[in-house]
């Protein structure tokens, strides 16, 4: 499923709402040690764009 999640992610990358609404789909799919793979991915690769997206909705995660 990881690989499923990073490869939706970068289909949708160019529109913020929907890298959002599919990043949050994806958290909810994943089990925790995939993550934090995730996550570190998701910074590297699009944090330039949408960090504070990123960081609020794996925060979200674990509230």
């Amino acid at each position: 499923m990881l690989k499923y999640a990073k490869e939706i992610l970068q289909k949708v990358s160019f529109d913020r709402q929907l890298f959002e609404k599919e990043l949050r789909k994806a958290i909810k799919t994943l089990i925790p040690a995939e993550l934090e793979d995730l996550k570190t991915w998701c910074l590297e690769k699009f944090g330039h764009l949408y960090h504070a997206i990123i960081k609020r909705s794996f925060a979200l995660a674990k509230a």
